[in-house]
This record gives C-alpha cells, sequence and structure tokens, in this order.
C-alpha cells in the first residue's frame, strides 16, 4: 500500500526551486506530494485577460515540471482542498504563506475547515526577502515612509536560495484541463469600463522557471548600466522580472543571489526589490489601503466623476488622448500586458492631476490589463503617483507628459514603437500634443484632449481645497 502524500497548494511560487514550503511537503509526505492549483473564482473575477493568459501559460509550464501531474480544480479553496486531501489520503496540506488582506482571510477559512479533517495545514516563507510585518525601525515600530525600512530591510540576513526537492513521487487526481480554464478572466468589471478591449496581450514567450531564469540571466549581463537606463523607456533596460516575482515563478532571494555585485547598476535594483518589499509591508500593516487613501484628508479631494469623467477615461485606457507618451504607454498596456515604470507614473498622473479622475479607477484598470498586477505594488504606485500614499510625490508635483517625453524618450523611439500614426513623424514634433500639429494631427492622431496647463492649475486649485477644509477643521 503506497504512503499517504502531502498536498502542496501552489499559489504565488509556481516554481520547484527554492520553495520552502515545497521541501517541506516533501518530508513530510515522505517524498510522496500532490501538488494542487484551485482556480478560485472569488479572486479571478478581477483577473483581467492579460494575467489569465499568462497565468494559463505559466502553469502549463509548472505542469510539465510536474510530470503532468498537477492537479487543477475550480472552485472555493476551502471546500476543493478538503475534497482534493480526502480523495488522496493527505493529512497534511503546506503552502507558501500570502499577505494580501483577501489571501489571509481565505487562508484562515482553510485551516478551519481542514482542521474539521484533521488535516494539518502549515503557511511558510512568503513571496519576499523579509516576510512582511517584519521589518521595524529603531523605535521597534512598522517604517511609514521607505528610506528607513530600506535601511532596516538591508540588515536582514538573506539566505542562500534552496535547491529543487529531489526523488519526488507526486500524486496526480481528477484534474481540470488548463486549456478548459478559458473563463479565467473574470466578470467584475466596472461600468466605467464600458467596452474596452478583452483582447489577450502578446505578452514576453519567457514564462515559467525556466523563463524567468533566463530572463534574469539576460538581464544580469546588463544590470551594469540599469541606473542609466531604467528610465528610459524606449531602451530595454529594465529586468521583465516583475510577472516572474508576481507569480513566484522566481523568488526575490534567486534574484537578489545573482544580482549581488558591487556596481550601482545593481544597487539601484536592489533598491527597486526593497520597495516592491515596502509596499507589501505598508499593506501588511495597513490591508484597507489597498483601496483607501492612506492620507485621509485626501478623501475630500473633489475628482470628476460625470458621463464627460467616463468618457476620459475610456479615451486614456485607449490610449488616445493627444499626448504621445501617454497614449504610447496606454497603448504598450493593451498589447503587451505590462507598462515600462517611467511610463505608469506619467500615465497615472495623468489621469489623476489633468483628468481629476480618482486614482483607483486608473488602478482597477492596471490590474485588468497587467500580467504583473500585483495589489500591493500597484495600488501603492498609484497612491505614491496621487500624493495619497506613503513617501508621496507631493500633490503640486505634477507630471508634465510633454517634458517626459523630451527628458526620458528624446529620439522617440517609445513614441514611435506603440504610436503607430506618429511612426513617420521625426523628433521634437513626435513628442508634442497632437504629434506636433496642433489641431491638424498627423494621419489620424487624436488631437490634445485637454490644455495640459489649464488642467494643472485646476488641479492645484482642488489640491488647495483640500488644505483649506483640512485648516477648517483643525
Amino acid at each position: 500500500m503506497s504512503r499517504p502524500p502531502a498536498l502542496f497548494w501552489f499559489r504565488r511560487d509556481l516554481r520547484l526551486s527554492d520553495n520552502p514550503a515545497l521541501l517541506a511537503a516533501v518530508r513530510d509526505g515522505d517524498g510522496a506530494v500532490a501538488p494542487v492549483f484551485v482556480a478560485d473564482p472569488a479572486l479571478l473575477a478581477s483577473v483581467g485577460p492579460a494575467r489569465a493568459a499568462y497565468l494559463r501559460a505559466t502553469l502549463t509550464a509548472l505542469d510539465e515540471s510536474l510530470g503532468g501531474r498537477l492537479i487543477v480544480r475550480v472552485g472555493e479553496p476551502d471546500m476543493v482542498l478538503a475534497d482534493v486531501a480526502r480523495e488522496v489520503g493527505a493529512s497534511s496540506l503546506f503552502a507558501t504563506a500570502d499577505v494580501t488582506p483577501a489571501a489571509r482571510r481565505r487562508d484562515a477559512r482553510v485551516a478551519r475547515a481542514l482542521t474539521v479533517d484533521g488535516v494539518a495545514t502549515s503557511f511558510l516563507d512568503s513571496p519576499y526577502v523579509v516576510v512582511p510585518g517584519t521589518v521595524t525601525t529603531k523605535s521597534g515600530t512598522p517604517a511609514r515612509v521607505f528610506t528607513p525600512f530600506r535601511r532596516a530591510w538591508d540588515q536582514y540576513v538573506r539566505p542562500e536560495p534552496l535547491p529543487p526537492p529531489s526523488d519526488v513521487e507526486w500524486r496526480g487526481a481528477l484534474s481540470v484541463r488548463l486549456d478548459e480554464l478559458s473563463p479565467l478572466s473574470g466578470i467584475k468589471r466596472p461600468a466605467y469600463f464600458g467596452d474596452l478591449s478583452n483582447d489577450v496581450p502578446s505578452f514576453d514567450a519567457r514564462v515559467g522557471e525556466a523563463g524567468a531564469r533566463a530572463t534574469l540571466i539576460s538581464f544580469a549581463g546588463e544590470v551594469a548600466r540599469y541606473g542609466e537606463r531604467r528610465n528610459l523607456p524606449g531602451d530595454e533596460g529594465t529586468s521583465r522580472l516583475s510577472a516572474h516575482l508576481h507569480f513566484g515563478t522566481i523568488h526575490p532571494r534567486q534574484v537578489l543571489s545573482v544580482l549581488s555585485g558591487s556596481d550601482p547598476g545593481s544597487d539601484v535594483f536592489r533598491s527597486e526589490i526593497a520597495w516592491r518589499e515596502f509596499y507589501a509591508d505598508v499593506l501588511w500593516h495597513r490591508p484597507e489601503s489597498a483601496w483607501q487613501n492612506l492620507q485621509p484628508a485626501f478623501a475630500r479631494l473633489r475628482v470628476d466623476t460625470d458621463d464627460r469623467a467616463v468618457a476620459r477615461f475610456q479615451s486614456w485606457a485607449r490610449g488616445e488622448t493627444g499626448y504621445p507618451l501617454v497614449d504610447a504607454g496606454m497603448r504598450q498596456l493593451l498589447t503587451e500586458g505590462w507598462m515600462h515604470n517611467r511610463a505608469r507614473m506619467v500615465t497615472a498622473s495623468f489621469l489623476v492631476k489633468h483628468l481629476h479622475l480618482d486614482w483607483r479607477w486608473g488602478a482597477k484598470w492596471f490590474l485588468w490589463r497587467l500580467i504583473d498586477g500585483d495589489v500591493a505594488s500597484n495600488q501603492h504606485g498609484w497612491q505614491w503617483t496621487a500624493g495619497t500614499g506613503t513617501d508621496p510625490s507631493p500633490f503640486h508635483r505634477i507630471f508634465n507628459p510633454t517634458l517626459q517625453a523630451e527628458r526620458f524618450d528624446p529620439e522617440g523611439r517609445y513614441v514611435h514603437r506603440y504610436v503607430e500614426e506618429l511612426r513617420d513623424v521625426a523628433v521634437p514634433a513626435c513628442l508634442q500634443p497632437g504629434g506636433g500639429e496642433g489641431l491638424f494631427s498627423p494621419a489620424g492622431y487624436p488631437a490634445p484632449m485637454i490644455d495640459a496647463a489649464e488642467e494643472r492649475l485646476d488641479a492645484l486649485a482642488r489640491f488647495a481645497e483640500v488644505r483649506e477644509r483640512g485648516s477648517d477643521t483643525s
């Protein structure tokens, strides 16, 4: 009679190497493990077509590494996992701990349900180098801004990545075929999305654990110049690791073990990893910050919500604002399911401070379209730009989309790549509102939907109202 396996629940750790929770499952099951992925409708309802397609491709790669034994089920995790545990005879379940508010509630429900059947649950490690909620300042309190967090985070010992398990007997069971998971893109589309595109983008083909490793090695050869190139959206100077880190096809420990050099580029990139961990730490301590302003005073900021605001949002989302750098970023998002970080900041600033819309509208659109859509990083990145979060960019610091284009895309490579109507328009005209032709935009490119200078003044006036109301109530 074969020994009962341990159950391993794959979530944000879709890899075999450097997976402490998986290694624990192998030990507990004496080498026998039943690997499970649960397609949870509650979470997938907010997953757009880009991330759904990327997830499906990543799960396919994982299934291949497991010899086709990945058990895929659709349903509420507590019920599904209890069923699978009974089917395979497992008395233990292991998973990597997750830190988002919804994940913490879900895991508590799973633990309660499995305890009834006598199945022990263990949530180990995390998708971060330092477990969120761990880093504190010298006074023992959570860090509220990045710099003290980074100083404390740097002091933590980073263990070397662990090898993948060996001599594992992967136990299969009844499973949904991955190609049957077409409804993975959910149904909870806000009304202001309207009929915006649901097309699946052409994302980077380097998926899965092998793809993550290849992406890391490729970036390691260029990291020395990362500090110079990372802000140039027309240059291939970023790591492209964000989706791999989100889905856990690579762990940040593995990234840092490779990018451990003393060159300035490596240090700048380590700072980006620290930002990711900082935002996860903020979400741990302030779970409401996923959808609420960290700076409460901004609840008084006047934003537009009428039909005209919806029309403006949809023009922004389609990349039809008439501001070339903004449109290039939004079209990259539509075609690739990814956007360069400099473009993310410029497009977010444009939505909040030039179109006067709530940052949450943009955050939802990004989560819908991004393959690397991560609640902690996405929401707090938007709050940084909106001036409502930790380490806020002051509200009066408003990105000028034309000056940003001239500074960070001076040769027009990014605009030429993603704004088809402007491919034959030379710099500097292709960086100007309307493609440099004012009301007579080239080749059908839209005229500027707003006057950026006028809307900047409007944004500052609205911010002044917030400050005045704050002084009135003090």
